[in-house]
Formats: C-alpha cells, sequence, structure tokens
C-alpha cells in the first residue's frame, strides 16, 4: 500500500513548479493588457504618493494580479456552464467596478449636491444641483472610509456609515486655499448632536436645548426622535458664501460688511428682507417675473388688520395700497419702480422690533453673551476675530462665550470650562490663560442675509468641515411648480454657480 507521502509525490508528479509557472503567466500576457496595467499602475502611485501613505503601495500587488498573473480567480464566472451564473455575474462585476470608482470621485474629485433651501437666493435657487470641486481646496480623506456609497449618512433610517475605522482629519493638497468671496459646501458644524426626527431641520440640537430643555428632548423620543452624534464628515451639508478668513477681524454695520476695518461691497444678488407697498396687487406672473420665490413673498391686502398695522411704516403708501413682506435685490426695487409700481420700500428689519419687542435676536452667536449684537449689526466696535492656526488669544470670561465651542467641540478639548468662582479657563485640568488654535476657521453668510441660517447664528466653521466649492449648475427644479409649468429651469442648466466670484 502507498503511503500519504508517495501519493502526494503521485498528485504532483508532472505540475510546474511556482516559478515556472509564473514565467508562464507573464509569457501568456497581451502587449496591450501590460500597457493597461502600467496606465492603472502610474495612476495608482501617484495617489498614492498624493496620499503620502506609501503603505498603500502594497495593493500595487493586487493590481498586479488582477492584470497579469491572475491568481485570484476573479473572474471565475467567465468559465461557468450557466448562462444564469454568466448573466448574473457580468451585472454585478460591472456594479463593482462602478462602485469603486464613485468611492474614488466622490471623496477625491467631486460630487452632486442639491440646494435645499434660499439662504443664497438668488445666486442659487432652491431645488439646484451642483457639481462641487473638492479638488480646488483639496479633497479630505474620508474620516469614516467604510460606508454605503451614494448615501451621506442614513439609510432607511439606519446610519449608511460605520463608526469604525475611523482616520484622522487630512487634507491633500489642492489648487489654492478657500478665499474671500468663494461659495463653499460644508459640513454644518453645530450638526454634531443631533435628533434623528430634526437633523436635517434648520432647528438644530442647541435650540432644542434651549427652547425645550434636554431632560425633554431626552423623554420625549416619539417627538425629537433619538439624540445621536455625527461624525464630521457625516454631518449635514450647508453652502454659504465665505466672507470672514481666519486671522481677519469681521464687523457688520447697517448690514454693510467690514473686514479688518475696510468695507466690502454687496454680492451682485445678495437681497434683503423688505416691507413694500403698490400700486396695484402683483400677479403670480409678475412675482414669477421679478425673481421672488413664491413661498417666500406674504400680501397684505387691504382691509385686513395686518395691513393696517403695517401700512404706517411705508412711506408713500395709501390704504389702498397692498402691502408684501418678501426678500429683494436691488434690482428687483429698481425693477418695480421703473414699472411705476412700487409707492413705498423700506427693510422689514427696521418693523420687525415694534412686532415682537426686540427680542428677534435671541439666538445670534455667540448665545448668551452680553453683546447686542443682530443680524444687521454684528462683530462689535472691534469686529469679531476669526481664529486662525497657531495664532494665539487671550482667554477671558467675556470672549470664552465666543470661543468655547471652538476649543472644546472642534480642536477636542473636551474637558475645558471656565470657572466662575475664578473668572479662569481651565482646559484639560489646568488654568489657561491663552489659547493657540490648531486649525483654519471661516466666518460663512448667505446672499439672501435675512433668511440665512449661517456664522451669525452658529459661529465658525473649522477647515476640516470644508467640502468643496460649486462649480457649474448641473439641473435645476422649482419646488413650487408642477413638471409642465416650468417646473424644469432650462436657463439655469450648466450656469457658473458662483457668478459674483471674480
Amino acid at each position: 500500500m502507498m503511503s500519504e507521502k508517495d501519493i502526494k509525490a503521485e498528485e504532483t508528479a508532472g505540475k510546474p513548479s511556482f516559478s515556472e509557472d509564473f514565467k508562464r503567466r507573464i509569457k501568456a500576457v497581451k502587449r496591450t493588457r501590460w500597457i493597461r496595467f502600467g496606465i492603472v499602475l502610474a495612476l495608482f502611485i501617484a495617489w498614492v504618493a498624493w496620499m503620502q501613505s506609501w503603505w498603500l503601495a502594497i495593493f500595487a500587488l493586487l493590481l498586479f494580479d488582477i492584470y497579469i498573473t491572475g491568481y485570484i480567480p476573479f473572474t471565475w464566472w467567465k468559465k461557468s456552464k450557466s448562462p444564469t451564473v454568466r448573466t448574473v455575474m457580468s451585472w454585478l462585476d460591472a456594479i463593482v467596478y462602478a462602485l469603486v470608482l464613485v468611492y474614488f470621485i466622490f471623496p477625491f474629485v467631486g460630487q452632486n449636491y442639491q440646494i435645499p433651501s434660499s439662504s443664497l437666493e438668488k445666486t442659487l435657487l432652491t431645488g439646484d444641483y451642483l457639481w462641487v470641486n473638492k479638488f480646488v481646496y483639496g479633497p479630505r480623506v474620508p474620516m469614516t472610509p467604510v460606508n454605503f456609497p451614494l448615501v451621506h449618512s442614513s439609510l432607511f433610517g439606519m446610519k449608511s456609515y460605520m463608526d469604525k475605522p475611523s482616520l484622522p482629519y487630512k487634507r491633500l493638497k489642492g489648487l489654492r486655499n478657500v478665499e474671500e468671496g468663494d461659495i463653499v459646501v460644508f459640513n454644518f458644524p453645530a450638526g454634531d448632536t443631533v435628533t434623528t426626527k430634526f437633523e436635517e431641520s434648520p432647528r438644530y440640537y442647541e435650540t432644542l436645548v434651549r427652547e425645550y430643555g434636554r431632560d425633554a428632548i431626552k423623554a420625549n423620543k416619539d417627538f425629537f426622535g433619538e439624540v445621536i452624534y455625527r461624525p464630521v464628515d457625516r454631518r449635514t451639508h450647508f453652502v454659504k458664501r465665505a466672507v470672514g478668513l481666519p486671522g481677519e477681524r469681521l464687523k457688520i454695520v447697517e448690514d454693510t460688511l467690514y473686514i479688518n476695518g475696510v468695507a466690502r461691497e454687496f454680492p451682485e444678488n445678495v437681497q434683503f428682507n423688505y416691507l413694500f407697498a403698490t400700486s396695484a396687487p402683483l400677479s403670480a406672473e409678475r412675482i414669477a417675473e421679478l425673481g421672488i420665490t413664491e413661498g417666500d413673498i406674504a400680501e397684505y391686502a387691504p382691509g385686513t388688520a395686518s395691513h393696517t398695522n403695517l401700512l404706517g411704516f411705508v412711506p408713500g403708501a395709501t390704504v389702498s395700497s397692498p402691502v408684501y413682506v418678501a426678500p429683494l435685490t436691488s434690482k428687483m426695487i429698481a425693477d418695480m419702480r421703473a414699472a411705476g409700481e412700487l409707492r413705498g420700500v423700506i427693510k422689514f428689519r427696521e418693523v420687525l422690533p415694534f412686532f415682537d419687542g426686540g427680542n428677534y435676536n435671541a439666538d445670534i452667536f455667540p448665545f448668551g453673551a452680553d453683546a447686542d449684537w443682530s443680524l444687521a449689526n454684528y462683530g462689535g466696535e472691534n469686529g469679531l476675530y476669526i481664529p486662525k492656526k497657531g495664532e494665539s488669544i487671550e482667554l477671558t470670561p467675556e470672549n470664552w462665550t465666543i470661543y468655547n465651542r471652538v476649543i472644546r467641540n472642534y480642536e477636542g478639548h473636551h474637558d475645558a470650562y471656565l470657572d466662575k468662582a475664578t473668572g479662569k479657563v481651565i482646559i484639560d485640568g489646568k488654568p489657561a490663560d491663552r489659547y493657540t488654535f490648531a486649525m483654519d476657521y471661516y466666518f460663512m453668510m448667505g446672499d439672501n442675509r435675512d433668511n440665512s441660517q449661517d456664522s451669525r447664528f452658529w459661529g465658525f466653521v473649522p477647515e476640516d468641515h470644508i467640502v468643496g466649492t460649486p462649480m457649474i449648475v448641473l439641473a435645476s427644479f422649482d419646488p413650487t411648480r408642477g413638471l409642465f409649468d416650468g417646473k424644469i429651469r432650462f436657463d439655469r442648466i450648466l450656469r457658473d454657480a458662483n457668478p459674483d466670484r471674480k
């Protein structure tokens, strides 16, 4: 009887060695496949160099096997006798290739995003679909790399990503930094802690806490949902204009923006809420022609109580003049004047305090400070300092309200607080008179100045939250209109997404 050793020897008799088999596989590869492999390998090495993570180069061995040696049987299904297997696997193969492409293009090149609100009208409209370039500022390496593609933070009510493994913040080299006037897509900084039923709402967690209290939110899950934490790259996307850069001082005086004491011109499409009266009612067609979004205008007809209350604030208005409140650009006002429609106009913020006791600025950042700041007059006499990486500030009880979220939430010093007994700031268990910032920060505002949830409400945008800048409008759909009633805005397709940028 043959021994086990003899049996194995007989089985392997006549089989080529690994070295011989390797040489045979190399010789069998066609020239065109070597060329394809060379192109893919060059791109892969360039990507590894860009990432500055040379350990990734080990995956070049996998590429070599896929294109040249073929030891791993990725294409086993092509030899299957079953046509069903071949058909299903060919579709699966195409899907896998597409997903791999998506995993590279979306994080490192660009991605499409939808404009969900009117905060940047008339520059960008609700319903615009944008192509956002992530290459300009340098793409951010995904912090939650294991995720379901094409989905941001949730899928069917569940998280679309895994918390672990997670990667520290790292941005690859880009073409330039964020510049003043750029329209920027970023993750919402105050969206780190959210309630699942208000995650996409402008009433973010901190505003809910101020309104209802933490205990009420935790106790009423049917209304608020679960309280959860979102990683930086899984926070809701916002799009605003960068108006303040790291190291600058920003203030607003009667709606005019000042940077380091120098006044800035308004963007061409900037708009404010106005109370205005017309000679006759504005038709729906005229409202659309002016460019006023249907849901943003309120009409007060003569004879109503609201009309009577508002009429006295509008210079030049008569008792028969219809009164409106809507966001307007200077061009809209000029168009109505030229058409002889406008009886009088005044900024609505000048009227609002008479109706709510002047408390309409209660949620202005920094919340809880004594500063008398508003949307139109912001930053105090010296202006608000925007943190810059490597620069230090003196820590005081007064500016703790401004910078505590930066220190605690964005830069990771969770054990940081103001000791009210001594007036000293404590960071990581030690008293601190000064603090040096670890990141750059930006101040973002919407062009629709009176209807924009922006940095005036929730503060600074850290550099690790920056996603990219919109380049073009891919498509645009008016949410207030039907499919055959002007829903598709053909005139916006392939438009420049930032026409005010010089």
